[in-house]
């Protein structure tokens, strides 16, 4: 079984009333969960409508009965973890349990120029990242006052109130794939790993390894869901996905292709593109290799077309994902 879920890309466009119709469609259409991007704006302008994360989420807990919902991610180079984890904990208790933090380091340049947050280098966004989990499941697990002292983040006998009505509060989520720090985070703090934009191929090369690392950590592999963010083209025929792929003219690499092959190597860099029943065969694909739930990444407000393809997504692909033996 893969769970089927959506990612929209907030800082492209989104407004309440596009909010409000991805809440509502997600609902009635059956997908699993949705989550949003956390940025202020994108990273080559022009600067686009961006809804606030936490707000649009306040909403999504208290507009919906049944999918999961979160940040994937929100970066702790501009999201300050007390904070954060407070925020978290509101909305996991708001929505009955179905809060999934997602954390990440950051990594968007312009965002953090304009609207002066420090960036920083790589080494220090991965550093105030773990400082950053550290604090934010300290915070959420422990019933007794909380201390702690980083280079980055400094506790002061503090206790977060009121407590997690959900033991050790909403589940986190780590995103990306690489193995000298992401993997080796995600053992020590994720309930959940996103792989974004990752071929089956480097899916399962990153699973194994975070196995053996979950093992020698002496947690079951189990322990952590395994999840994927994918870009999606779909198309009802192999006419209309032509039509959907026309920016391909304007890509070298990808220019001189047959339709077929672009689907080839798209879907070899993780995207789903296909009609129906290719994309179904993709993710069969990636269930193959330990994929738990794919988030489609989605633009901004929903057009009609947009709302279409949701639907046959919902009629002939989430049926079948969820037939897929795990």
């Amino acid at each position: 079984m893969v769970d089927i879920s959506l990612q929209i890309e907030g800082q492209d466009g989104l407004t309440w009333t596009g909010w409000k119709r991805w809440t509502t469609e997600v609902e009635a259409l059956g997908f699993a969960g949705l989550f949003r991007s956390d940025h202020y704006t994108n990273a080559r302008p022009p600067d686009k409508n961006s809804l606030e994360m936490i707000v649009s989420l306040t909403y999504c807990a208290d507009h919906s009965q049944r999918a999961h919902f979160g940040p994937l991610v929100s970066p702790l180079s501009f999201r300050e973890p007390t904070l954060l984890a407070r925020q978290a904990a509101a909305l996991d208790d708001l929505s009955g349990g179905r809060m999934i933090l997602g954390v990440g380091a950051g990594w968007q340049e312009r965002e953090h120029t304009l609207f002066g947050h420090n960036l920083g280098d790589i080494p220090t966004r991965m550093n105030r990242l773990e400082e950053g989990l550290e604090v934010i499941t300290r915070l959420l697990h422990s019933d007794e006052p909380v201390t702690y002292e980083g280079n980055f983040y400094h506790l002061r006998e503090a206790t977060l109130l009121p407590r997690p009505q959900r033991s050790g509060g909403p589940r986190i989520m780590i995103g990306g794939t690489g193995v000298k720090r992401t993997l080796p985070l995600a053992v020590r703090y994720a309930d959940i790993w996103n792989a974004p934009f990752t071929s089956p191929e480097t899916f399962h090369e990153r699973s194994t390894y975070l196995d053996t690392l979950l093992r020698e950590a002496g947690r079951e592999p189990k322990s952590v869901k395994r999840t994927l963010m994918a870009p999606i083209f779909l198309g009802r025929d192999m006419n209309e996905l032509d039509q959907q792929l026309q920016w391909r003219q304007s890509r070298p690499e990808l220019a001189d292709k047959s339709l077929d092959e672009v689907i080839t190597a798209l879907h070899n860099n993780g995207f789903l593109v296909g009609t129906p029943e290719i994309i179904v065969e993709q993710i069969h694909t990636y269930a193959n290799v330990g994929v738990e739930e794919i988030m489609l990444v989605q633009r901004g407000d929903p057009s009609e077309q947009t709302i279409e393809q949701l639907r046959i997504i919902a009629e002939q692909i989430i049926p079948a994902s969820r037939s897929f033996a795990r």
